[in-house]
């Protein structure tokens, strides 16, 4: 990546705006055009990677010579996939339903080089074991966590949700905040990005 290349973030998440400025890079942030809605039949392995892809390609007209990063997670126990409840009611509900239970994470990543028309993709899986807990706790962490309702599944790991985490199964600890941050280096390293 030569000074001019441009590094654009495909997100409007402050969670993965945080995760990226780590790596002291600059990067703009750009917030991607695309139906989120997941479609009939599909897995949540699917949708998540379906999502990052569209997000990142979505922005390739405005950014055609830039290195752009499309992310995207779903969560999915005993066979629902959950999305960010957006309202403290949704997320007490999503809460209640998934105390004591595993949930897996499906954190999707990727990097496209519109210019070089080449593509990496990523899905990096976390299970997540919550403890089991009241509804008065439930009610605690969300006043005491209002962001949480902005995170899939309303678990916010990185802050208040580890109280509710019995354990976090990834090859990535990034990944469940919503960028597997492990494969982006690799993807960034293969189009030339020097990073230290």
């Amino acid at each position: 990546m030569d000074t001019q290349t441009k590094l654009i973030l495909g997100s409007s998440s402050v969670f993965r705006q945080q995760q990226l400025a780590r790596l002291l890079l600059p990067f703009e942030v750009a917030r991607p055009q695309f139906d989120e809605t997941p479609l009939a039949g599909e897995t949540a392995e699917h949708t998540a990677l379906r999502l990052a892809e569209g997000k990142a390609r979505s922005l390739a007209g405005r950014f055609a010579d830039a290195l752009i990063i499309g992310a995207d997670q779903v969560a999915l126990c005993q066979g629902r996939q959950l999305g960010k409840p957006l309202d403290v009611v949704k997320a007490q509900q999503m809460l209640h339903d998934l105390s004591g239970r595993q949930i897996m994470f499906y954190s999707a990543l990727v990097l496209f080089n519109p210019r070089a028309n080449r593509i990496h993709r990523h899905v990096d899986h976390t299970c997540v074991t919550m403890r089991t807990f009241s509804d008065d706790t439930i009610h605690q962490y969300l006043l005491r966590e209002p962001d949480a309702i902005y995170c899939a599944g309303a678990a916010k790991s990185e802050g208040l949700g580890m109280c509710l985490i019995e354990r976090i199964d990834s090859t990535d600890p990034n990944a469940l905040i919503g960028l597997p941050m492990l494969r982006l280096i690799d993807f960034l390293l293969a189009e030339g990005v020097p990073l230290l």
